[in-house]
């Protein structure tokens, strides 16, 4: 690519989205919700009906809007936005700890019988799910910091020209 092959795609910048963060962000409100309807949908008795469950219903709110506020706020090149992606999908990444990794080990009667509260296939998809769901917000919040500098590097270049 030659100089100016690349001003113009810093110049187009100004006037397009950056719809590849946003997106990214979409799909990792997507991961979110399959890892939910995962942990929510299991039939194991009352093992999720306690505080827990309550704050995870809470936190995934929270983590819908935020990053939903975030893909917008990333549309528009804006930079502090990054950080709080980066935040989101460290968040993704603790809560492999939380349900998964304690219902994958832990048994409850249901009917009379003793059973596994997560099998391992679901374990598996749920982790996936949030690893998924933990890059995709990493790579947005990547992608924003690199095409807010680079644009950022273009509009002091024009002023410079201007002046």
């Amino acid at each position: 690519m030659n100089q100016d092959e690349r001003t113009i795609r810093r110049d187009r910048m100004r006037f397009i989205k950056n719809t590849s963060s946003s997106r990214l962000c979409y799909l990792a409100i997507l991961l979110d919700v399959l890892y939910f309807v995962s942990i929510c949908k299991s039939d194991v008795g009352t093992y999720y009906y306690n505080i827990l469950i309550g704050a995870v219903i809470l936190y995934n709110l929270i983590f819908m809007l935020a990053v939903f506020l975030a893909s917008e706020g990333v549309k528009n090149y804006k930079r502090n936005y990054s950080f709080l992606l980066l935040a989101a999908g460290i968040g993704q990444i603790i809560r492999i700890f939380i349900i998964p990794m304690h219902a994958h080990s832990e048994t409850t009667v249901v009917n009379g019988a003793e059973v596994l509260v997560m099998h391992d296939g679901q374990f598996i998809r749920v982790v996936i799910y949030l690893v998924a769901s933990a890059v995709a917000l990493v790579a947005a919040a990547l992608i924003n910091l690199y095409k807010c500098r680079e644009l950022s590097e273009h509009q002091k270049q024009m002023e410079a020209l201007a002046a």
